[in-house]
């Protein structure tokens, strides 16, 4: 390893003073250049609804430049939407994500598998809908229910939220599943 230059070094005077630990960068900012593309697809993924580039660069803590050309590659990749020319407006693509999460279902697990989470979610999804005794999560008002029921605003909020979430799940596996057996069914055809 090369000594560095007679600039670099400490003179007598800077090395009888311990260092001046605040004035270093900290780790976090150091590895934060090398996760650029993830900061992006972080607040890409944080989206709940349209943005421009500059309120993407501000989630993700970078330039605009910078956000303009990762939306871009984004776009081209079908992990966001443009929704509008001027100004530039994106949106989160969830059929791209939700494809995304079937594919790695099907990776990760096993078709026997897939059915067991499916069975357990479909369960979960049965016993909410039997609590609310309605069809849906959206139809529950959650503060009507809570006074209904004395429940704290904050369960009943919990439940709703874990029935949607139930149900999500029980869609992403059914695709997950029949997706399985479509690709099962052409690889069956074409051997």
């Amino acid at each position: 390893m090369e000594e560095p230059g007679s600039e670099l070094l400490a003179d007598a005077e800077e090395r009888s003073k311990s260092p001046d630990f605040d004035a270093l960068v900290s780790p976090e900012e150091l590895v934060r250049g090398e996760r650029t593309r993830d900061d992006f697809f972080d607040a890409v993924l944080g989206l709940t609804s349209p943005a421009t580039a500059s309120e993407v660069a501000d989630l993700a803590g970078h330039g605009v430049d910078a956000a303009r050309e990762y939306l871009e590659w984004f776009e081209r990749m079908g992990i966001v939407r443009q929704i509008t020319e001027s100004p530039a407006t994106y949106e989160r693509n969830q059929s791209y994500l939700n494809w995304r999460r079937i594919q790695t279902l099907q990776d990760k697990y096993s078709p026997a598998e897939l059915v067991e989470f499916l069975k357990a979610e479909t369960v979960r999804a049965e016993d909410l809908a039997e609590k609310f005794d309605v069809a849906s999560p959206d139809a529950v008002s959650i503060s009507q229910h809570a006074v209904a029921t004395t429940q704290p605003i904050e369960a009943v909020w919990e439940d709703v939220s874990a029935w949607k979430t139930a149900r999500r799940r029980v869609v992403l596996l059914e695709r997950a599943l029949a997706t399985e057996s479509i690709d099962a069914a052409d690889q069956r055809t074409t051997v």
